[in-house]
């Protein structure tokens, strides 16, 4: 992710960073000329900024309210860009050490299933029964350490620079709406008493949002599509791999993602949080239609 498009000059000479040296960016500061990152970058009324600039001074004060920095999609600027990402990451952990600790018992009671066969399993239902909030607690649940493993060091590499660049707020829905839309298509398309679980679906939504960005900032696209491209033919390569999350959730962050980061300044929020809400009412509709079905 740190290749640069659009510019005439050769991939080997941008120059780094002047926060994080070893990323290549061809986007300066409009105002004292350094390079900068999309981490680092603070949308300005005229193109980009340091955060440095962006505050006015060099740590002396705070600007007023309408002058603080902001992200490329009008997030807040703040001290831990990778917090949420911590706390996702966090809570999954903390959850499947309950798994290993409380048995399949637990995660019985918690994963994405849609109908409980009548013959063979324990006596619990499923969402088409009432239990909607397996659409959402499957979201942090794993199925082995090395499903966990995976999908925890995805969140780090494609979340972290995601949630710098979007601000929390804006990550925090784009994260949740991915997930439940992934959730929510699995429950449509696969069987009823075919059990599914973990955090892939918003992981594939943090991709999508992440090739939206880079193609609005012009880098290039080649690496974050080769590596998606990887992950769906592991998707559809793979046995027992809830398909159906990851597509739910990678249409999901290509159509938020590009609400977050294309929507007007002046109806930022109205667009990017109505957009969201528009995602949630699909999930909703998605769901009634199939608890319609197994009821």
């Amino acid at each position: 992710m740190d290749h640069a498009a659009g510019s005439s000059q050769d991939a080997q000479s941008l120059p780094g960073c002047y926060r994080h040296p070893d990323r290549e960016t061809g986007i300066r500061c409009t105002r004292c000329e350094r390079p900068i990152c999309p981490e680092c970058m603070v949308n300005a009324s005229v193109g980009f900024q340091c955060p440095e600039c962006a505050r006015g001074d060099s740590g002396t004060g705070h600007p007023p309210a309408a002058a603080r920095p902001r992200t490329i999609a009008g997030g807040s600027i703040t001290a831990d860009p990778r917090l949420i990402t911590k706390l996702l990451i966090g809570a999954c952990i903390a959850v499947y050490l309950v798994q290993l600790s409380v048995g399949d018992s637990f995660t019985n009671h918690f994963e994405l299933l849609g109908k409980a066969s009548s013959s063979g399993l324990p006596p619990y239902e499923g969402i088409a029964e009432g239990q909607y909030y397996r659409l959402l607690t499957a979201m942090f649940l794993h199925a082995s350490p090395i499903h966990i493993i995976f999908n925890m060091l995805s969140l780090w590499w494609i979340g972290g620079p995601l949630e710098a660049a979007l601000g929390r707020a804006r990550y925090t829905a784009l994260y949740f709406v991915s997930g439940l839309a992934g959730s929510a298509l699995t429950y449509l398309l696969a069987a009823p008493n075919q059990p599914s679980l973990g955090a892939s679906g918003a992981i594939f939504g943090l991709f999508g949002a992440t090739a939206v960005l880079m193609r609005r900032l012009r880098y290039d696209m080649r690496p974050v599509i080769a590596l998606l491209v990887i992950n769906l033919i592991f998707t559809f390569g793979w046995s027992n791999i809830a398909w159906q999350a990851h597509i739910g959730g990678l249409v999901a962050g290509v159509i938020t993602g590009y609400a977050m980061v294309h929507a007007p300044r002046e109806r930022r929020a109205l667009v990017q949080y109505g957009t969201c809400a528009l995602v949630l009412v699909v999930v909703v509709v998605l769901t009634l239609v199939r608890t319609a079905q197994l009821t």
